[in-house]
């Protein structure tokens, strides 16, 4: 009998996080601070995803926590430019950069305990 329990895929949800993060840059206004936030943000929205798939790749445990802070930063920038956004109120109406603001945060969450337990494991 097959399960119809979802199995977790970390890359998959990056993959989809950055999906949305192209949705809401392409959502941006067409000015000159739309532009340098849509410039930001599609670099540091993507490069969890894209870093993520180093990380699969890890030389060690030390080179997998290292890979998995680098995307805990770029999430972190990509934190502030969602905020400024919603600051601004550049993108209406609000309620879907809430959903990718909410994701944003549990992806934060997930790297970093990931690193704290590969820290862990290290000992």
């Amino acid at each position: 009998m097959m399960s119809t329990e979802r199995v977790y895929d970390l890359e998959e949800r990056l993959i989809e996080f950055a999906s949305k993060i192209v949705d809401t840059v392409e959502s941006l206004p067409n000015s000159k601070a739309g532009n340098y936030i849509a410039g930001q943000l599609i670099r540091c929205g993507l490069a969890p995803a894209l870093l993520y798939g180093e990380v699969q790749s890890a030389e060690s445990r030390n080179d997998f926590i290292h890979k998995m802070k680098i995307a805990i930063k770029e999430l972190k920038e990509t934190r502030v430019c969602l905020k400024l956004i919603a600051r601004k109120e550049m993108i209406k109406p609000t309620p879907p950069l809430n959903l990718v603001m909410k994701e944003n945060e549990e992806l934060i969450a997930i790297l970093s305990k990931s690193v704290n337990t590969a820290r862990e494991n290290n000992k």
